[in-house]
């Protein structure tokens, strides 16, 4: 079975006011005093974030175990130093971002001016193992069309600075800022592949491989494909979705590779409608269907995503918890209408992020 992990990026708050704190070194300096050794955490380009990884899961259940202690020991470091922990991908409440000293993260402040000092969003990235690159290239050309509904099911940004951006996934379109980010062509091989980042290094525009910010890639450091749509989740479960359907679409594709089924040859403008409806929309009104790219309801798109990755969720284990969370966040709602909901009860953004702060821990 392939294995999977998950990247989380959390943001650090005061736990009074609920303001981001530029505290990730502290944090840090924290974690490796009392937890020496373990390379859960790491830096990230700003002060106020916070990422950890998890190790290399089969089991969703062992992964859903990780994930949750991950997020109670950043909770636990980051209160060492008087703040805490909240899965929130963009901060309700407004925030300068401070940006971490170092070469690199200077470079780009420099290269991209503003777009840097406006890039404060916490994502989740789900890494799962793939035999090859050439495989992997083949599961990032297939699994294209689908990648915006997992946007869509994760959205977890609606406040922007203070205000409500009337966008579910406000983080995506602040993400799409940097050169390198967004759909792909079709790649059509590994070495086409290695080709195009090369080209694009070349250009001097990117620092490096890294910086190939795609929706889905090749990781430089593990041998899996890398999907980093998804903002980071309010909740634990639905990460735990994001993984256990990311393994199904990868799995189903790498089975259509081998099988001799083309990809879908959608364009890169039609891919990025569909991110942007998404973004919109979050699991609200309609998406662009991955089949067709025409609109239609946002739980019949969610349906078909589940029966498309049917055969490899059944075979992982997997089914019945997909189905049961995608049936509750469309019951119940993504982080993004929950942020909603509690803005509307008490009229408070500051109120808002402590709430947020108690589910990042449930």
């Amino acid at each position: 079975m392939r294995t999977v992990g998950v990247e989380e990026e959390l943001l650090l708050v005061d736990p009074e006011t609920g303001d981001p704190r530029a505290l990730s070194a502290a944090a840090l300096a924290h974690a490796e005093h009392e937890d020496a050794g373990q390379d859960v955490f790491e830096k990230e380009l700003y002060d106020q974030m916070l990422e950890f990884a998890t190790r290399p899961r089969a089991g969703m259940a062992d992964l859903r175990e990780e994930i949750v202690r991950c997020r109670k020991e950043a909770a636990r470091h980051a209160e060492g130093i008087g703040c805490t922990v909240a899965a929130l991908a963009t901060s309700p409440l407004p925030v300068s971002p401070a940006i971490g000293i170092n070469d690199r993260y200077q470079w780009m402040a420099e290269q991209y001016g503003i777009a840097t000092r406006e890039q404060l969003v916490c994502g989740c990235h789900v890494h799962v193992s793939v035999e090859s690159d050439e495989e992997g290239v083949a599961v990032v050309d297939r699994i294209r069309p689908w990648l915006p509904v997992l946007s869509a099911l994760s959205a977890n940004s609606p406040f922007w600075q203070g205000r409500d951006t009337r966008y579910s996934s406000y983080r995506s379109r602040v993400w799409s800022r940097w050169p390198s980010a967004g759909p792909t062509e079709l790649f059509g091989s590994a070495s086409a592949y290695r080709r195009r980042v090369a080209d694009m290094v070349a250009t001097g525009v990117i620092l490096d491989k890294a910086m190939v910010y795609f929706d889905a890639r090749l990781s430089e450091r593990y041998p899996t494909v890398e999907v980093r749509v998804a903002d980071v989740c309010l909740h634990a479960d639905t990460a735990v979705l994001l993984a256990a359907v990311v393994r199904g679409l990868v799995e189903t594709a790498a089975r259509e590779w081998r099988a001799g089924v083309e990809p879908a040859a959608h364009s890169v403008s039609l891919l990025r409608l569909a991110a942007w409806r998404a973004a919109r929309s979050g699991l609200e009104g309609e998406l662009l269907h991955p089949a067709t790219m025409r609109p239609a309801p946002a739980e019949e798109v969610v349906r078909a995503l589940l029966e498309h990755v049917e055969e490899a969720l059944a075979e992982s284990g997997d089914l019945e918890l997909a189905r049961s969370s995608c049936a509750e966040l469309l019951r119940c709602g993504n982080g993004a209408r929950i942020q909603r909901r509690l803005m509307e009860r008490s009229g408070s953004l500051r109120d808002v992020v402590a709430e947020c702060v108690r589910h990042t821990q449930a």
